[in-house]
């Protein structure tokens, strides 16, 4: 759930977002206690009349001192790497969906079945119904069944453009030329909504992203449609 009042990362919708939030709440834990820590110090000597001399010139203090960094780094490189072999991993989808970036619309391909593909616009404001929501609702959007390994292959036609859905833990560059995959996996139904995160010109902002997470069984019906069109 995303308010206006909200000062953390949206809720997961994701086993990898959930990791990664896991990630960020043991990082930051980890940075608190450095922020109080060094804090602390800073303050004594601010306020101290006298230095001890043992914190300007020792040996123990200046093996302590290396220790412990490299020490606080490792806790947050390993938590960091396996994350990272994670997020590239990719186990039997059960659905791929081709995407290209263009200036400044998504266009989307079902390479599994036959001739499924179509082109993502925002709504403008003139034709919006109520139902709609401003500058990141899409004309057609894109469907997954939930609980499905999902890979994403994504490029683009003229600029590099970004496809992001934020509480998927899903971001990938569009490049021209080029073919990035990603793959992910939805634990819940609802519809999440992505902007594009690469500046890539004049109407950056207007080519937002929208992914329907419903049943398998809506999904063949959904499919037996756009078949059928």
């Amino acid at each position: 759930m995303v308010t206006w009042k909200t000062l953390l990362l949206q809720d997961s919708s994701s086993p990898l977002m959930e990791q990664l939030s896991f990630f960020h709440d043991h990082a930051l834990l980890i940075l608190i206690v450095i922020t109080i820590l060094v804090g602390q110090l800073m303050m004594n000597l601010f306020y101290n009349k006298y230095i001890n001399r043992y914190l300007l010139e020792g040996q123990l203090i200046e093996l302590i001192w290396t220790i412990l960094p490299a020490i606080t780094l490792i806790f947050i490189a390993m938590p960091s790497l396996k994350l990272i072999y994670i997020l590239d991993e990719i186990n039997n989808p059960a659905l791929t969906i081709k995407t290209m970036g263009h200036q400044w619309y998504w266009s989307y391909e079902y390479s599994d079945f036959k001739n499924i593909e179509f082109d993502s616009y925002m709504i403008p404001m003139n034709e919006m119904s109520n139902s709609n929501f401003r500058l990141i609702d899409v004309d057609n959007r894109i469907s997954i069944p939930f609980k499905s390994q999902i890979r994403m292959l994504i490029s683009s036609s003229d600029v590099i453009h970004s496809w992001t859905i934020p509480s998927m833990g899903v971001k990938i560059d569009a490049t021209p030329g080029r073919l990035n995959q990603i793959s992910f996996i939805s634990n819940r139904t609802g519809m999440f909504f992505g902007q594009c995160s690469e500046i890539c010109g004049a109407n950056h902002s207007f080519m937002p992203i929208v992914l329907e997470s419903i049943s398998p069984i809506f999904f063949l019906k959904w499919m037996n449609k756009m078949i059928n069109l």
